[in-house]
């Protein structure tokens, strides 16, 4: 068993892993929860998404914006698709790198967008 300290969003865990051998009697056993460790992921996938440390999307090449599909306030999953980037005749879905709330649009359908620029900030 190896243990571990993992900081997720300013808060630190304790984690253990347990080692475990190919026979199939092994793997059955280390993926039963206990009744904390159930509790604990019910809890988890009810709260919403935590808001985000600030981070910015930029566009990846120069082009249209043709389609924007959130709002500012909105919350989003990572790989939920945030708007579509019309360049060279080809659509990009720009999708949201993590969970989070859309602090910032610095878009709209039509904007012209350079390589790099600021599209938005989750």
């Amino acid at each position: 068993m190896k243990n571990y300290k993992i900081t997720v969003d300013g808060k630190t865990y304790a984690v253990s892993v347990e080692e475990v051998n190919e026979s199939v009697g092994a793997a059955k056993d280390s993926l039963k929860n206990t009744s904390k460790e159930q509790e604990m992921l019910q809890t988890t996938q009810s709260q919403p998404a935590p808001a985000s440390s600030g981070i910015d999307i930029t566009a990846p090449m120069p082009g249209t914006i043709i389609d924007v599909r959130v709002q500012a306030g909105a919350t989003v999953k990572a790989g939920q698709v945030i708007c579509v980037l019309e360049a060279m005749k080809m659509e990009n879905e720009i999708v949201a790198p993590e969970d989070g709330t859309i602090s910032e649009m610095k878009i709209s359908k039509g904007t012209q967008v350079e390589a790099g620029e600021l599209l938005v900030k989750i």
